[in-house]
């Protein structure tokens, strides 16, 4: 294989030579004949268009990805470490697992990326002589650098970011549950909406950032540096007091899912309007819970999967984060609520009869469902009027007859443009 020592120490592949490499390493991926696993080291692949390739288990290992293309690639488990990524166009690209020791992300554009349990930790870096190339490496330790870099709606769950350098960052409606942010600088960085649930941020300068409606659940955010945060309506774990009545909430709960099978005999539907539910944990899932109302209620993280809320009333309730796959939804009042990042996959929020000749619509009007994963789910009908859906994905969803007027879709995937 030829190849041209860049400036940079690195080697220049021709278009052709790594079209050559990526249909091999797409055929060993695939478990088809004549494939082989991607080495791809210290090659400049600056500006090169790599959008949508599969570069799973590939080694990329001290390249340089400078301005590279890489809208929804594959980079799971891919090794990245000491790489030169910055300005690289990494959309939702799949980074899961990948090493990315000593790697270079400053000013990257990572919005909606998976990073779920990506490695950002201290990498020993091997740096080519200018003139001398390969032949010749000096070695440095490098931190991993994320200055200036949106990371909106991106998911860094487990992600390993201790002595990250993420100085101004864009971390808006990230995921960050788990995340390990030890002594990392997150000076002026944007955590609008983060869900950080147990996040470690021991030794973490979080001077002047802004976590205005953060989730901190299980945060010890006295051990990082505060000072000039502005942490306005940050959500924190739920009180004592929540944590007391989650028993006597369970049983309402079964009192309405009782007045569901008994057809109003027993039971009656549970109110719990304003209340923390977070302390019931998965205790709601598959529940018949129709015509509950938990306006404004808190049930961020909960797992609802499979539960029954026909004609229930959630107007202006906190459900970040929340796992309603395969609920039904049918006529359920969603006005005002925050549902970013929620996993509505396979739910049913269309109409629910209630005659001959009246039925209820899904009410998602002026409702938050920014990075929501509602991929099948059945949104015929549906209200969504003024709602803000940026970055949310319908694809395959069933979206005959719904209401989008003022709502705002920028960047949401599988929706018809307006006029289409």
């Amino acid at each position: 294989m030829s190849a041209a020592i860049a400036l940079s120490g690195r080697r220049k592949l021709s278009r052709g030579e790594i079209e050559m490499i990526l249909t091999a390493h797409e055929r060993f991926i695939s478990g088809r004949p004549g494939g082989k696993l991607a080495a791809m080291r210290f090659i400049d692949f600056t500006g090169v268009n790599l959008a949508g390739r599969n570069l799973q288990d590939a080694d990329l290992s001290s390249s340089i990805f400078d301005s590279a293309i890489l809208v929804g690639a594959d980079l799971s488990r891919a090794n990245l470490f000491g790489c030169d990524l910055r300005k690289a166009d990494l959309r939702r690209a799949n980074l899961t697992r990948a090493d990315l020791r000593g790697a270079c992300l400053r000013g990257a554009d990572l919005s909606e990326a998976d990073l779920t349990q990506a490695d950002f930790r201290v990498g020993q870096v091997a740096m080519p002589h200018p003139s001398k190339g390969l032949t010749s490496l000096t070695h440095h330790q490098r931190t991993g650098e994320l200055d200036h870099a949106n990371l909106n709606g991106a998911n860094l769950d487990g992600s390993q970011l201790e002595d990250v350098s993420a100085f101004a960052t864009d971390f808006t409606d990230c995921s960050m549950r788990g995340a390990k942010l030890n002594r990392a600088n997150l000076k002026d960085a944007n955590l609008e909406g983060a869900i950080m649930d147990w996040a470690d941020v021991a030794g973490a300068n979080l001077e002047g950032a802004r976590l205005v409606d953060a989730v901190l659940t299980g945060v010890e955010i006295r051990s990082a540096r505060v000072s000039g945060a502005n942490m306005d309506g940050c959500l924190s774990a739920p009180s004592q007091e929540a944590m007391d009545m989650a028993d006597a909430l369970h049983r309402d709960a079964l009192g309405n899912q009782a007045w569901c099978k008994t057809g109003g005999k027993e039971g009656k539907p549970a109110n719990f309007d304003g209340l923390d539910l977070r302390p019931l944990d998965q205790r709601l899932r598959g529940l018949r819970l129709s015509v509950m109302s938990a306006r404004g209620a808190i049930l961020v993280g909960m797992d609802l999967s499979g539960v029954h809320l026909q004609g229930a009333n959630l107007e202006g309730a906190d459900m970040r984060g929340i796992c309603l796959r395969g609920a039904d939804l049918r006529g359920a009042k969603l006005a005002g609520a925050k549902l970013t990042k929620a996993d509505l996959r396979e739910a049913i929020l269309g109409p629910l009869p209630l005659s001959a000749d009246r039925i209820n619509r899904g009410d998602l009007h002026h409702a938050k469902l920014r990075y929501v994963k509602a991929q099948g789910a059945d949104l015929t009908g549906a209200i969504l009027d003024e709602a803000d859906v940026r970055g949310c994905n319908f694809a395959g969803a069933m979206m005959r007859g719904a209401s989008l007027r003022g709502a705002d879709m920028s960047l949401a995937l599988g929706l018809e443009p307006p006029g289409s």
